[in-house]
């Protein structure tokens, strides 16, 4: 397996041009920041931005950790890529992290200052220091399972490789990570519930919602269990399922929370009286 570094001191665009940095080598591997990812996939590991503190994130990105390097070593051995990108802030620090999986030696390492101007560093240091915003080069639907809640924006790069030919689309995501200068926040179960409750409004076959249970502690995401009272008349199983796929939208949109799954059930029907009709 070849295996080429790119190096670049943290905040100057390594990772939003990790992926360019690949296709130049014809790789689809890369490992950057304890996440081993193949195109646009990720195929193991937990990403050191969900770490805590500072020391503990760089202690994962270095796979300090004798599970992180089973898993990983499991996958390649698996996998047998061909070559593979490593991304790190130094020399050091992907010798470290070739030692700690046992990889091969470095075939050749590509710095920032070699695929960035000066602007495109600086821009990139800015936008670190201002909004304290990480890249991480996966589509935003790749990271939803494991950064549920977490502040996430998709990022899509357009790039053509000559006349007459269809655009390449790199797509990445921006995340801010839980050691942010800018502190963390928590989202409320009584938020969910409460989008739970306006959704079903907006929704003419609910008469009303008779019980609702918010599970936010579960891995990777939450559950919703709902038991509704429906209106008389209405078909049962279409009614539900809207109402699931409005409200699945909905917390996406306004929390960012990993909907892991949504369960309704019908647990009465609302016969009107003559006075209401």
């Amino acid at each position: 397996m070849k295996v080429y570094a790119f190096v670049g001191p943290s905040g100057t665009g390594k990772s939003h041009r990790a992926q360019m940095v690949a296709r130049s080598k014809n790789t689809e591997y890369i490992i950057d920041d304890a996440i081993l990812i193949k195109g646009n996939k990720i195929l193991c590991g937990d990403s050191a931005k969900k770490s805590a503190t500072k020391i503990e994130a760089v202690k994962r990105a270095l796979f300090s950790f004798k599970g992180q390097v089973e898993e990983v070593q499991k996958v390649l051995e698996e996998e047998k890529p061909e070559s593979i990108l490593i991304l790190g802030t130094s020399d050091d620090m992907v010798q470290k992290i070739v030692r700690n999986l046992k990889l091969p030696e470095i075939e050749e390492t590509i710095y920032i200052e070699d695929v960035s101007t000066q602007e495109e560093i600086a821009a990139a240091r800015s936008a670190r220091m201002s909004g304290g915003k990480h890249v991480i080069p996966v589509p935003t639907f790749e990271l939803k399972k494991d950064f549920s809640g977490y502040l996430l924006d998709p990022l899509q790069i357009f790039r053509w490789k000559g006349r007459n030919t269809e655009p390449v689309i790199i797509e990445k995501s921006l995340i801010r990570p839980t050691f942010s200068y800018l502190g963390r926040y928590t989202i409320s179960d009584n938020v969910i519930r409460l989008i739970v409750q306006h959704v079903a409004e907006g929704i003419s076959a609910i008469y009303k919602l008779q019980r609702i249970n918010i599970d936010s502690k579960s891995v990777g995401g939450v559950n919703i269990y709902i038991d509704v009272i429906v209106e008389y008349g209405v078909i049962v199983r279409p009614a539900l399922a809207n109402y699931k796929e409005k409200l699945k939208k909905e917390i996406d949109r306004l929390t960012a929370m990993n909907v892991i799954d949504i369960q309704i059930a019908a647990k009465g029907i609302h016969f009107p009286k003559k006075s209401d009709k």
